[in-house]
Parts: structure tokens; C-alpha cells; sequence
């Protein structure tokens, strides 16, 4: 019996002298199906490759999978013989929607970018392969189908949502500027991150996409991991993203809500907590914008925006980092409704600097813009805690504050609405307004007895 038993083992083998080893079986895909479809367990599962097809000739990078652990990321593979697929232009039309899927597919594995030394030759077929792929998208007629979106989405996930690694740096700032002046962190990975960006936003403002069926993947979750990217520390990066974060905005009404709520957690968080984000110029940028398409009247929604967002925004030592934005965004709000100007003056004066002089200059710059856009109802209001702080600012110590404020009285517009409102600060206080007066003639009769004095020695 057992020798009879162990005569079956070698034929038992024989039946399948055809088929690899147990160990080589493991760098291999599963079989073919009738249909010539593929099911991979990698990055590059589920590929689409119809039998007797130019996309079927030659050697397939999709067969030759092999873990490399030196150049494995997030669970991708990445492939021994990663060789590039056929180009466009030598598929018929029949088939280019086929090979742009696993074109996609291909761009979804990963490779260490840290090491430039590594993985040179596949480094490079797969930034080209996604210059095909930006050139496919922008020169391609016809709906993108679901499969097609589905996968474009996973692959840019895949690239570009990360965690960063913040580079060690002490902040030395005075007077709000940051006295060592470091060069942004660059990522190693911009030659590739820079095309799938690109691939991205001709995708997002393709007319060929389907926003209906688009927002499936373009979802929340999407939108939330995106504006985590915001806190790059590569400009660049903050560039493309501002972009595209505005092209979603108008193609996907549906997360106009979500965006705008979204942003604001994020100023929340680093206007109360942390005083630390590198994307707060951006987001007031896509605002800006955005503010700037409010319909008339403006929602309570708006309004509550500007004075739970935009007005405290001021309090962050790091203004000077995004205020050329901020002024903008506030100002297209008093352009809308100038019956607004009475609470951003009197939220400046909440937030309006004591120590920080640099900042105090940036203040009366913004001041003079929104008084610009203000009418005499409005001025009325506040010119009393208004005029109060800039005679503070008027008898500052620094000079170039005390001249920023003496600069006020060259703007036409401030003049004439202080000229209208000469009788009524008589009126509201006319002992205060005579002691002014009398103190007034009285400094400068002295200053003109010293005058005196001083050419007569």
C-alpha cells in the first residue's frame, strides 16, 4: 500500500510539469480567465485586456509583479520589469479607452523618491506614461464612463494623499516676520506630483466629466483629504491645489457647503489652536473668489462666515503672511453690502494690534480701503471708537505708524466724510471739542515762542 502510494506522488506531479514552482507561482498573476480578463491582488487589479487585441501582444509589466520590499509603499508593488504599455497612437479608437485604464492603473504604484538613485529607468516610464495620460485627457472626445472615473480617482489618490513630515525649524519671528528667512521644503517628488496635479485638473474641468457621476468619487471624504494638502510647505503644490479645489468648487455645486464649512474648521483650528498653516493664503485666495459670486442679499450663512472667520483671522501673529488676501476678502464684502463696514471697523479695533508695529502699519493699510467703501450712515456709527484708536496710532512712538495714520487725510473720500461729521463730533461732546480747540492753539503758540526763541539765540 505505501509503495503504491508514494508511485502516485511523481505523477501526480508530471500532470502539471508545465506550471512553475510554488516559489515562482508567488511573482506570478492567477490564470486567465475565457474572456481574457486578469485578477491581480496588487495595485494593478481587475485589468481589462480583450483577447487577440493590439493591447495583448508583447510583454504585459502586469505579469511580472514582484514584491519588492526596498521600493514597496502603502501596499503597492512595484514591478521588476515595470516596462511602458503601447502608446495611444498605435491602438485603433476601439481600444484606446482600454488602454488608458491600465495606463491608469500602471501610475498606481509607488516609488521612493528620497532615494534618487532608485528605480531610475521605472521612475521615468511612469512620468511619461502620465504625460500620455494628461495629453489623452485633454485631446479625448466622448463621456468618461463610471470605470474610467473610478479609476482616474483612485490612482490620484494613491499619488498624491500623503502624511508630511514637517522639517525640523525654530520660528524666530519679531514683529511678525520671520527673521531666518528659510527656503520652502521642497518634495522630491514634484517632477511626478506636478503631472498627476495636471492630470488631475484637466480631469476636473474636462468637459467630457460628468460631474453627476463624478461627485461619486469626488465625494466628501475626497475633498477633506485634498485640503489637508494645503499644508505643504511647497509652494508649488499650494498653486496647483488652490486650482483645483476653485474648478471643483464651481463643477460640483452639490459640495459647495461642505467646502466652504471645511475651510472653516481649518481657520478655526489655526486661528484658536495652533497659529500654524501654510495654506491660509491659498484658502483666502479660492475665498476671495468665491466671495465675490455671493448673490445679493447676502445670506446670514455669509455674514456669520465674516465675522466668526474673516474678522478673527486678524488676531494671528503671522498676518503678514496672507493679509494681502484677507483685505481682499473683506473688502469685497463691504462692496456688497456697505452696511457691513460698521462691524469690520469695530472688529479691526477689537483685534487692532499694541505692541506689534509692523502689523499695526499693515492694519491702517486695510483700514483705509474698507473706509474707502464706507458711506457717511455707516461712518457715523463707528467714527468715535474709530477716530479714538487712530489718535493713539497718531502719537505712536514708531514713525513709520504715525505716518501711515497722517496718510489717511490724503485719501479725498476720508476727508470728505470727516468734513461732514465735524459739527456732529461738536455735538456730542462740545466741552470735550473746546478743550481740544484750546489745547490746540495753545501748543502751538508755544511751539511758535520756542520758534522764536531759537532764531533770536
Amino acid at each position: 500500500m505505501i509503495k503504491q502510494i508514494f508511485g502516485k506522488i511523481p505523477r501526480k506531479h508530471s500532470k502539471s510539469a508545465g506550471e512553475p514552482s510554488p516559489s515562482s507561482s508567488s511573482l506570478t498573476t492567477s490564470k486567465r480567465s475565457e474572456g481574457g480578463n486578469k485578477r491581480l491582488s496588487s495595485a494593478v487589479d481587475d485589468v481589462i485586456s480583450a483577447p487577440n487585441s493590439v493591447l495583448s501582444i508583447g510583454s504585459n509589466p502586469e505579469d511580472k509583479f514582484v514584491r519588492d520590499k526596498n521600493s514597496r509603499l502603502n501596499g503597492n508593488l512595484v514591478s521588476a520589469s515595470y516596462e511602458a504599455l503601447p502608446s495611444f497612437r498605435d491602438v485603433p479608437s476601439s481600444e484606446k479607452q482600454l488602454l488608458f485604464i491600465r495606463k491608469v492603473k500602471m501610475c498606481c504604484v509607488e516609488f521612493d523618491f528620497t532615494d534618487p538613485t532608485k528605480n531610475l529607468k521605472e521612475k521615468e516610464i511612469k512620468r511619461q506614461t502620465l504625460l500620455e495620460l494628461v495629453e489623452y485627457m485633454t485631446s479625448t472626445n466622448g463621456k468618461f464612463t463610471e470605470t474610467v472615473m473610478q479609476e482616474v480617482v483612485k490612482m490620484v489618490s494613491v499619488n498624491i494623499f500623503r502624511e508630511f513630515t514637517p522639517q525640523p525649524r525654530e520660528n524666530k519671528l519679531v514683529d511678525g516676520v520671520d527673521l531666518e528667512e528659510d527656503e520652502p521644503a521642497m518634495d522630491p517628488a514634484w517632477p511626478h506630483l506636478q503631472v498627476v496635479y495636471e492630470f488631475l485638473l484637466r480631469f476636473v474641468a474636462s468637459p467630457e466629466t460628468d460631474a453627476k457621476i463624478a461627485k461619486r468619487y469626488i465625494d466628501h471624504s475626497f475633498v477633506l483629504k485634498l485640503l489637508d494638502l494645503f499644508d505643504s510647505e511647497d509652494p508649488r503644490e499650494r498653486e496647483y491645489l488652490k486650482t483645483i479645489l476653485h474648478r471643483i468648487y464651481g463643477k460640483f455645486m452639490v459640495h459647495r457647503p461642505f467646502i466652504r464649512k471645511a475651510i472653516n474648521n481649518i481657520f478655526y483650528h489655526f486661528i484658536f489652536e495652533t497659529e500654524k498653516h501654510n495654506g491660509v493664503a491659498e484658502f483666502l485666495e479660492v475665498l476671495g473668489s468665491i466671495i465675490n459670486g455671493f448673490a445679493l442679499p447676502l445670506k446670514e450663512e455669509h455674514k456669520l462666515f465674516l465675522v466668526r472667520t474673516l474678522i478673527p483671522l486678524h488676531k494671528p501673529k503671522c498676518l503678514a503672511m496672507y493679509h494681502q488676501q484677507l483685505s481682499y476678502c473683506i473688502t469685497q464684502f463691504v462692496e456688497k453690502d456697505c452696511k457691513l463696514a460698521d462691524i469690520i471697523i469695530r472688529g479691526l479695533i477689537k483685534y487692532w494690534p499694541v505692541t506689534n508695529s509692523s502689523k499695526e502699519v499693515l492694519f491702517l493699510n486695510e483700514l483705509e480701503e474698507v473706509l474707502e467703501a464706507t458711506q457717511a450712515p455707516e461712518f457715523q456709527r463707528c467714527m468715535v471708537p474709530l477716530f479714538h484708536q487712530i489718535s493713539h496710532s497718531l502719537s505712536s512712538l514708531h514713525f513709520q505708524v504715525a505716518e501711515r495714520s497722517l496718510f489717511l487725510w490724503n485719501n479725498d473720500h476720508i476727508e470728505n466724510l470727516i468734513k461732514q461729521n465735524r459739527k456732529i463730533f461738536y455735538d456730542l461732546d462740545p466741552d470735550l471739542f473746546k478743550a481740544c480747540q484750546i489745547k490746540f492753539q495753545n501748543d502751538e503758540a508755544k511751539e511758535n515762542e520756542v520758534k522764536e526763541r531759537r532764531e533770536a539765540i
